[in-house]
């Protein structure tokens, strides 16, 4: 028994030496809670707010003397990560702690005026993708609000994007599109962390209304924006079910739109989630070939041949190619998933995406990709050329707003 205890020890000790990245948690102790003194604490995170050596935000500031945490907070999946996607999570009480749960996914996504009245700070500590269309930021926007309405502080305790903080992709949100995919005008790739992105929301004026919260961001120590989530010897906790791995979060925006659809599979449902996009009536070898033959940088592609265990083509023999990200700078991730559609639609002209997809499916997409512009437009004739510009337009702009509120 006392080998084994040594072991976990000495496990653990590598991997906190391992870690040249400290995320917020860490900074915030460090510090002894200083800015926590005399507050009453709300928290919103999930199972991926933990420091380096793997304990629970929940478990560290509820330890902490001095520290008064008094309520917690569930997004998707919940604070333990008990909740199926999509599932509604419910109102309990944290088992660990006996600390009051509240969910923010089910029948409210925002904090209400109940849940705040014995709050003076809102923590937010949860790992992100990086992505637009992931919940997590939404419900950090419209907990910002929430406390903004109540005169309650937001913290957010700060976190890698995992994506790198340069890479940037996708058009703004068009007002129509508006939705807990897409609540925000940012690019589908945004390159921020929580807490830069916190920042924006707040000066820029993209909370409802034009509010402002009292918004306090606790940084990392040891985080460049050029960093992959491996360089940062932190360890990965999925923040969902199919983003088991760091590596996930670069292949998500590779096929996530078109996962909207249902159409194929891309690897959800398989050990390879997001890495791959396949179909029974693809033909392995020669999509892989068409599509390497287009040399788009950073990307290469194989043939594979799978037969899902769940979700689309659930026990059939499927075959398509499976995405290799051998240059994550120079590739464009979200410009992926519709190369491959190009091609399929050359290839297999009687399955062209939009000529057979569940159009019920079609206003998903639309709101994850910001405007409906995209999928129209690229209907009209299955070409990346026509939606590339449209795709890109705002790329620029926002990296020159965004600028202002790095803050590594």
């Amino acid at each position: 028994m006392k080998r084994t205890i040594l072991s976990i020890a000495v496990a653990l000790t590598a991997l906190i030496a391992a870690a040249v990245t400290k995320p917020g948690i860490e900074t915030l102790r460090d510090s002894g809670f200083a800015q926590l003194n005399g507050k009453r604490v709300g928290l919103i995170t999930n199972p991926t707010g933990v420091d380096n050596n793997l304990k629970s935000t929940v478990d560290i500031l509820h330890e902490a003397a001095g520290v008064n945490l008094v309520a917690l907070f569930g997004p998707e999946h919940g604070v333990r990560g008990d909740v199926h996607a999509g599932d509604s999570v419910g109102n309990s009480v944290d088992a660990a702690t006996g600390v009051k749960v509240y969910s923010l996914y089910g029948k409210t996504y925002k904090p209400t005026k109940e849940m705040l009245k014995d709050i003076d700070v809102l923590i937010y500590d949860i790992q992100d993708n990086g992505c637009r269309s992931y919940t997590f930021i939404s419900t950090m926007g419209v907990a910002m609000e929430a406390c903004a309405e109540n005169n309650v502080e937001f913290m957010v305790l700060d976190r890698p994007n995992p994506v790198s903080g340069t890479k940037v992709e996708g058009c703004l949100v068009e007002d129509e599109w508006i939705s807990f995919v897409s609540k925000f005008k940012i690019p589908y790739l945004y390159g921020l962390t929580p807490g830069e992105l916190a920042m924006l929301l707040n000066e820029e004026g993209m909370l409802p209304g034009g509010k402002k919260c009292r918004l306090t961001v606790i940084p990392m120590k040891g985080w460049t924006r050029d960093m992959t989530f491996e360089q940062t010897g932190m360890p990965w906790v999925l923040p969902s079910p199919h983003v088991p791995q760091a590596g996930s979060s670069l292949y998500y925006p590779a096929t996530g739109i078109l996962g909207e659809l249902g159409y194929v599979n891309i690897g959800v449902g398989y050990t390879l989630p997001f890495q791959m996009i396949a179909a029974e009536w693809i033909k392995a070898e020669e999509l892989s070939k068409a599509m390497n033959d287009l040399h788009l940088p950073g990307l290469r592609f194989r043939p594979i041949h799978v037969k899902p265990f769940y979700s689309v083509g659930k026990g059939v023999n499927l075959q398509g190619v499976q995405i290799y990200i051998t240059d994550k700078d120079a590739a464009n991730l979200s410009l992926v998933q519709f190369y491959v559609m190009q091609e399929m639609a050359r290839l297999y002209p009687e399955h062209k995406t939009f000529d057979h997809a569940n159009q019920k499916r079609y206003n998903m997409f639309d709101k994850v990709s910001g405007s409906n512009f995209i999928r129209e437009e690229f209907s009209k004739r299955h070409r990346v050329e026509d939606i590339i510009e449209y795709w890109n337009k705002d790329v620029d702009a926002f990296k020159r707003l965004s600028s202002k509120y790095y803050i590594y």
